[in-house]
């Protein structure tokens, strides 16, 4: 489409999809992503497109994500109750 800026978009996408390749290599999983792809829609929007996969990679990066949310959530629990002074003189 004319005069849509598509460099911006397709650059973030790339960004983003070799971020999203490298923790998938760290983790031994790059080949069950084999279509993980930059792009960009009609408006310019980057996309990142991971391709055809397998029902268990889909559950396998499902259970990723689960784990990181917990862990985030939990570490900012943690954080939360070490700084609040009244959860501090209870817990003592």
């Amino acid at each position: 489409m004319p005069g849509v800026p598509y460099v911006r978009g397709w650059t973030q996408a790339r960004h983003s999809a070799g971020l999203l390749a490298s923790q998938l290599t760290d983790l031994g999983l790059e080949s069950d992503f084999p279509g993980l792809a930059a792009d960009v829609n009609v408006f310019g929007d980057g996309l990142v497109r991971l391709g055809t996969i397998r029902p268990e990679a889909a559950q396998l990066l499902a259970e990723l994500i689960a784990v990181g949310l917990a862990a985030e959530v939990a570490d900012a629990t943690a954080t939360a109750c070490s700084s609040d002074p009244h959860q501090q003189a209870s817990a003592a």
